[in-house]
């Protein structure tokens, strides 16, 4: 992604009138004050023209501006704050306002950023350019709405800018509108097709359509454009086109079912240098892609879909540290299928620790409402670790290639240091030993899901109560394990909020403990199973619902809690 720079509101030509060498006059001047100066060289004629101490205000000033760039083009964004701020302190500028907030966005801090550019707004005069970049922040921070009156603005200054019609095109993607955003990034594409970064989008979209193979093309051009020429611009972040290229066809192969073309996507995403906070965030993306792609084997050539259930008998209870058998994989298809997956696991046949009666129970009624509203559901009940970590592994594979996703969990959950990990039926520490290696971590499936095109709906009846807390006496006091539940997420996970979002749920309100019941089922899995198969109701009405009758049911005793990055209405069942 793109910004562009500003120009200094100052003439630089004036600044060689002072009594210097003739060879700074001639030589260190143009270097520090043009644009397309290698890097290096602009830094060093820069601090060169500093240590003739000879300039001072808003000359002095327009030299650590220039500065500024120089660093901004080798993704140095603390030196870029520092600079800027010591020429906003000679000199406040629209231009240094806007350098800085956008070297505080590269960081990904985004609140910063903002506070930046509304400075330069207020000083004017009005530019498009960083009415763009506060909507680059905006977007970021998920404030899609106010991104998109942003870029209003900057097309209303400057309607030939293609980076302000793909970047508005990108809001609105966020918000669902798909046909809207095609639009936008085809405009884009129109006013300069020589630009990489906007058949990159063009790609997101794509895949969010559930073509793969358009999206394909359109990844493999912007790679050939931005290997032919690299962004010259110097507000462009050193190989962040190239980087989010490989990220986005990476994806769409994923999705496609070609692992292998993935793997090397992926691995070329890697290898590239990330400097700023998108950057990092796609090689993250990658390397969670490669770990779930290691023992992945390309889907069968004609896979068959399960089809909804419409069986009323409870299934058979499966053997202990055995997942029930899966539902064939979903196609492979280049339509737009609508496909919906749901993970479901139950465990309560443990081992070592406390056995709870119902998970179980509770896993196979939401799997069977899951699968009579059209999810195709793999199930696992009483999974040791190795079989509930396959599982998991299959499952977020599987779910690339969805619009919605749907992860239920019900058994023992505990929170370490912060962090919630679900707990397999062998679990069993001894004193000495890690503990999270014995269980699941949860933030692994949020970065396992974490993905703009789609959905997250992650339901957690994992908050009975604290199964190991006589074994992490026994352990030694390394790790902090709390007894009351579950922890709120501090995020939903890194890009999580970019896309349609995510909603977390759970049993009860954060370190708290839910029930088990003394029926069939816990009052939550009970309450969901009534409420989650119901015709046109959105999922956060159907979560008051089943909150109200836990609440009910419970006497006021469990509280069920959610986290919610959704943007829209979302339905489980169709209206």
């Amino acid at each position: 992604m793109r910004r562009l720079i500003l120009m200094l509101a100052l003439v630089a030509a004036a600044l060689w009138t002072a009594p210097v060498s003739a060879q700074s006059r001639v030589q260190l001047g143009p270097l520090c004050t043009t644009e397309t100066t290698p890097a290096d060289q602009q830094i060093d004629a820069c601090n060169k023209i500093l240590a003739l101490k000879v300039f001072s205000g808003e000359k002095l000033a327009t030299i650590y501006f220039w500065r500024a760039v120089g660093w901004n083009k080798k993704g140095n964004y603390s030196q870029v704050i520092s600079d800027a701020g010591e020429a906003l302190r000679l000199k406040p500028d629209v231009a240094l306002y806007n350098l800085r907030g956008s070297a505080y966005y590269d960081k990904g801090e985004y609140d910063i950023a903002i506070a930046d550019f509304n400075d330069a707004i207020r000083i004017g005069p009005p530019s498009g350019i960083v009415f763009h970049n506060r909507g680059n922040a905006l977007r970021s921070r998920g404030d899609y709405a106010k991104a998109i009156a942003d870029y209003d603005q900057a097309i209303k200054l400057g309607p030939r800018d293609a980076f302000t019609y793909q970047n508005r095109g990108s809001a609105k993607q966020a918000l669902g509108d798909l046909d809207g955003a095609l639009a936008d990034i085809n405009e884009a594409i129109r006013l300069n097709p020589a630009l990489p970064s906007p058949l990159n989008n063009r790609t997101v979209i794509w895949r969010a359509k559930g073509d793969f193979d358009r999206a394909i093309a359109d990844g493999t051009e912007a790679i050939r454009l931005a290997k032919a020429k690299a962004p010259a611009n110097a507000m462009t972040p050193p190989g962040s086109v190239l980087i989010s290229a490989y990220t986005q066809r990476g994806l769409a192969f994923e999705a496609k079912g070609d692992y292998e073309h993935a793997r090397q996507d992926f691995n070329a995403t890697l290898e590239g240098v990330a400097t700023d906070a998108g950057s990092k965030a796609n090689q993250a993306t990658a390397r969670v892609r490669l770990s779930l792609l290691s023992d992945a084997a390309a889907p069968s050539p004609q896979p068959q879909r399960t089809a909804p259930s419409t069986k009323s008998a409870e299934p058979q209870p499966t053997a202990a540290s055995t997942p029930a058998p899966p539902p064939p994989p979903p196609p492979v298809t280049s339509a737009n299928t609508g496909l919906r997956v749901a993970l479901v696991i139950g465990n309560g046949a443990y081992a070592h620790v406390k056995a709870l009666p119902n998970p179980p129970n509770d896993a196979r009624s939401i799997a069977r409402s899951l699968r009579d509203i059209g999810f195709v559901v793999s199930e696992g009940i009483d999974l040791d670790r190795a079989a509930m970590q396959k599982t998991t592994r299959d499952f977020l594979r599987e779910a690339a290639r969805a619009q919605v996703a749907v992860v239920y969990y019900a058994g023992h959950g505990v929170q370490i240091d912060g962090r919630n990990y679900l707990v397999p039926v062998d679990v069993r520490l001894q004193a000495g030993s890690n503990i999270t290696e014995a269980m699941i971590d949860m933030d692994t499936i949020l970065a396992g899901l974490d993905d703009q095109v789609r959905t997250n709906i992650l339901i957690l009846d994992a908050c009975r109560n604290n199964p190991v807390a006589p074994q992490v006496a026994s352990a030694g006091p390394s790790r902090a394990v709390e007894a009351g539940g579950l922890a709120a997420p501090a995020a939903l996970g890194p890009g999580a909020t970019l896309g349609a979002g995510t909603l977390i749920a759970f049993a009860t309100a954060p370190g708290q403990v839910a029930l088990d019941g003394e029926g069939a089922n816990s009052p939550f899995s009970a309450a969901l199973s009534r409420h989650i198969g119901t015709p046109g109701l959105e999922v956060q009405q159907m979560l008051t619902r089943v909150r109200a009758e836990v609440v009910a049911s419970t006497k006021a005793k469990q509280v069920p809690w959610s986290n919610s990055s959704l943007l829209g209405e979302v339905y489980l069942a169709e209206k």
